[in-house]
């Protein structure tokens, strides 16, 4: 079986090593901050969610150019029964 070059790793110097560790650990922090933020304002973001709802029922989504359509009750979507359902990904 060949080798191919995806598969080989070029050896990391400690410099390189060292500068990803602070970067790793800068990110981990601007994270942590982002998530305490969308945390502090979930029932701001529970009301949005609603509001959208409400308008995409009410007013309707545009599907393509000027033409919208309402979205009936029996398609409208649920809020999952899990605790996490709300967590945002970054």
């Amino acid at each position: 079986m060949s080798k191919n070059v995806q598969d080989q790793k070029p050896p990391i110097g400690k410099e390189a090593k060292a500068w990803m560790d602070e970067e790793t650990a800068a990110q981990e922090v601007r994270y942590k901050a982002i998530v305490d933020e969308i945390d502090g304002i979930e029932d701001e973001r529970a009301e949005w969610i609603e509001e959208f709802l409400r308008l995409i029922q009410v007013r309707g989504f545009n599907v393509t150019g000027d033409q919208k359509r309402k979205i009936p009750d029996e398609e409208m979507p649920t809020k999952p029964k899990r605790a996490d359902a709300m967590r945002v990904i970054w």
